[in-house]
């Protein structure tokens, strides 16, 4: 599903060159709940970067599906996010001027062939997998803390992805509301067989799920 092979990220300026990622390799098979852990700047986010495709590797090779990521375009990049990968973001992102649904169509709108009425039907459904179906007319500063993340997992399931990526999604949130949100991953893994890679500082959600990567300074521990 998703394979790197001697990832590295290196970051350099004038005066100084910084090793963010070294000498990666991972498999995340289809299917699988992956935990990535490490202390704060270890590089987590930059490889889930990576993953979804949002940078690019200073050396090394991604494959996805058994296709080698090399040398695309940003035009086929952006596609390949659009049709096999979901975000989750700690912030949300959510844009406040739009409705609760019209936030979830977002990814469908650069979809060719999807129209209005399917992408408002298939935007409710997700938003009734996550337990959302009575605040669809709501906007975001109406929501919780805990109902705006469950917006932001309807808006990045909405089309189907093969893999959800998922950085820090419950750290903005109390233990309660943290929990609601790992049982509705849980439940998309489980009973959808999304796989998804959750970057998390908690280890308590660690345990949640099949496998736990542990990274310190840019490198991969276990």
């Amino acid at each position: 599903m998703i394979k790197l092979t001697d990832v590295e990220k290196v970051y350099r300026t004038s005066t100084i060159e910084t090793m963010a990622l070294s000498k990666v390799n991972i498999v995340i098979n289809k299917g699988e709940f992956v935990s990535i852990m490490g202390p704060s700047g270890c590089g987590k986010s930059t490889l889930l970067n990576i993953m979804g495709l949002l940078d690019e590797p200073s050396s090394g090779k991604i494959e996805i599906d058994n296709t080698l990521i090399s040398g695309y375009a940003d035009k086929r990049l952006a596609h390949m996010r659009n049709q096999k990968l979901g975000f989750i973001f700690q912030s949300y992102h959510l844009i406040n001027d739009l409705s609760v649904v019209d936030n979830v169509e977002i990814p469908l709108l650069y979809r060719k062939g999807v129209s209005g009425s399917e992408r408002r039907k298939k935007a409710l459904e997700a938003l009734e997998k996550v337990g959302l179906n009575s605040r669809t007319k709501h906007y975001p500063n109406q929501l919780s803390g805990g109902q705006r993340q469950r917006v932001a997992i309807a808006r990045a399931i909405v089309g189907n992805p093969e893999i959800i990526l998922a950085d820090e999604p419950t750290g903005n949130l109390d233990s309660v509301m943290g929990e609601e949100i790992m049982n509705i991953m849980l439940q998309l893994n489980k009973t959808e067989g999304t796989t998804i890679v959750m970057v998390t500082h908690d280890e308590n959600m660690a345990n949640k799920t099949e496998r736990v990567i542990r990274f310190f300074d840019g490198r991969q521990v276990n």
